[in-house]
């Protein structure tokens, strides 16, 4: 299991489709936002905890479409499936990968944008908790989606289309806990709710990924 996050991990750095890019997008999306709403301090205070969030999940879906395309291609995906090891456990180690090249980044830099967005002072601590509690769910779900249309050719459209419905409630409370955070208010009950669908998705999207592969590589 080591050895597979190893090589997810030096693959993912060293065509840089998750770390790079990923962070990359964020960077442009939050210097861009100012630019198109103008220079109202107070308008941006309020739109940065959702804008931020949103940036950090599409980030998160641009590295998807590589992230079993490549095992798939040159078959290691049918060597991994024949694998003493779980082909759950391949799918978590996977999810695992993106979110240490793609989803962790994020939860890293946003802070440091958040001052682009004149993110409130209060904020910023309830932006990373956020941010670490809800990104994992992000991959996970990312993996479900990249299962489902792994060996399709240009399925990234199609795994988009897919995998942003089932963002949508991450995306909802994590802006939520993010912007009550800002605002000084009570964020137990949206977080609880985050840390909820992330530990839901955790448990049994796994399951669900491993038998979709399982019907792709008949």
């Amino acid at each position: 299991m080591i050895a597979l996050l190893s090589r997810d991990l030096r693959l993912a750095l060293r065509a840089g489709g998750g770390f790079g890019l990923g962070l990359a997008f964020f960077l442009i999306l939050t210097v861009l936002v100012p630019f198109s709403v103008g220079p109202q301090s107070a308008l941006l205070a309020v739109i940065a905890p959702g804008v931020l969030w949103l940036g950090a999940l599409l980030a998160c879906l641009l590295s998807l479409d590589r992230l079993l395309a490549l095992d798939w291609e040159d078959g290691t995906l049918d060597l991994l499936a024949t694998a003493p090891l779980p082909l759950e456990s391949v799918v978590t180690i996977k999810a695992l990968a993106h979110w240490l090249t793609t989803g962790l980044p994020l939860v890293l830099v946003a802070p440091v944008l958040g001052i682009l967005l004149n993110l409130p002072a209060p904020g910023y601590v309830w932006l990373v908790v956020s941010l670490l509690v809800g990104t994992p769910a992000l991959s996970v779900i990312g993996t479900f989606g990249a299962a489902l249309t792994v060996g399709l050719k240009r399925g990234g459209l199609l795994l988009s289309l897919l995998v942003l419905p089932m963002y949508v409630p991450t995306l909802i409370f994590g802006a939520e806990v993010a912007r009550r955070g800002a605002e000084g208010m009570a964020t137990s009950t949206p977080l609880l709710l985050l840390a909820g669908i992330t530990a839901a998705v955790i448990a049994l999207l796994p399951f669900a990924s491993a038998a979709v592969l399982r019907v792709n590589l008949r």
